[in-house]
């Protein structure tokens, strides 16, 4: 579990919305995801010069009256530790898109086809919000829903935070208005200490099991225990075995030194925040437990969605589309 667990760059006040580079350089990742139809992998510089991917599709057009010409937010997904842009593009991304949103997946720095920054690991919680910050600041004209996995939730908890927090100061925002926020099987605001330590007493085999397969990453050669680890127990083998060799390739560096992440936490409160959040987690989550997810919710003041019959990577699992569905009906909530 603890493995789940580059500078700050100051963004212009200015909206500017300029076309996205396609990628043509040669894989940074030895077992490529294939793209599906629709979907276009493109580049966005960050202002460090470093480039970070993106897998973007794009809305298909309604062929309801009533929403042919509705606006609709676009959605900006962010991955957790171990993935990339790939694992939002399998389902979820031809999904939301033919439902009218326009969908982009960002790879972190040092993850998927990303660029990876000098030292030894990808960044830090600011500098990923900061990187994500850049990119819906430059490419997006609408206020965008976030939608984040695992630590892509807690890098999001620390966007709206900022986004808070420089209200209050009445400070020059660098970071964009959000149009919401999605948090799927999150670390909660304090991290994942908290988790650790229930395990620990509670469930001394699965802590074992979860720091044997995350901390020593035995998931990436034990194929039982990735299943155990990411996926519900009805998960096909060779579509297990599919995802296994991706996130081999995804992380080519730590996403976080996690120390330093753990000393930056909890995550500063956002009292009376505009910012609409849905906190959705996993009947069968082997990372994040119940009272992780209750901590979210809490901390964001709504009731936690808990969907049945998936586990920890509710995008990719069997059951893909239950958690996907709660996601597009809290998303038609937003327009009332």
């Amino acid at each position: 579990m603890a493995s789940l667990l580059y500078l700050h760059t100051t963004l212009p006040n200015k909206m500017t919305v300029k076309p996205l580079a396609v990628l043509n350089k040669a894989h940074k990742m030895r077992v490529p995801f294939e793209l599906k139809q629709g979907q276009t992998r493109v580049s966005h510089q960050l202002p460090s010069g470093l480039n970070i991917e993106v897998v973007e599709q794009k809305s298909v057009t309604s062929k309801d009256p009533d929403k042919k010409n509705e606006k609709r937010p676009p959605l900006v997904f962010v991955h957790g530790s171990y993935h990339a842009a790939w694992c939002w593009a399998e389902h979820w991304l031809p999904f939301f898109a033919d439902s009218g949103f326009d969908c982009y997946a960002v790879s972190l720095l040092g993850q998927g086809e990303s660029d990876a920054p000098p030292g030894t690991v990808a960044g830090s919680l600011q500098t990923h919000a900061g990187d994500v910050a850049d990119f819906v600041q430059k490419n997006l004209s609408l206020p965008p829903v976030l939608l984040g996995h695992s630590f892509g939730g807690l890098i999001i908890q620390y966007y709206i935070a900022r986004i808070r927090n420089e209200k209050m100061l009445e400070m020059e925002t660098s970071y964009p208005e959000l149009g919401g926020a999605v948090l799927v099987c999150s670390v909660p605001p304090s991290g994942n200490s908290g988790l650790v330590w229930r395990y620990l007493f509670t469930k001394p085999i699965a802590a074992f099991k979860v720091t044997r397969s995350l901390a020593a990453k035995a998931f990436q050669t034990d194929l039982s225990l990735c299943k155990e680890t990411f996926f519900s127990s009805s998960m096909e083998d060779h579509l297990v075995l599919r995802y296994q060799e991706l996130m081999k390739e995804s992380s080519r560096m730590p996403l976080f030194d996690l120390r330093k992440l753990n000393a930056s936490l909890p995550v500063p409160s956002v009292p009376k925040s505009s910012i609409k959040v849905l906190v959705l987690g996993a009947k069968d989550d082997f990372i994040v437990d119940a009272q992780g997810l209750s901590e979210t919710g809490s901390f964001y003041g709504v009731s936690p969605v808990c969907v049945e019959g998936v586990a920890h990577d509710m995008m990719l699992d069997c059951s893909w589309e239950k958690g996907a569905s709660v996601i597009l009906s809290w998303l038609d909530g937003l327009r009332r």
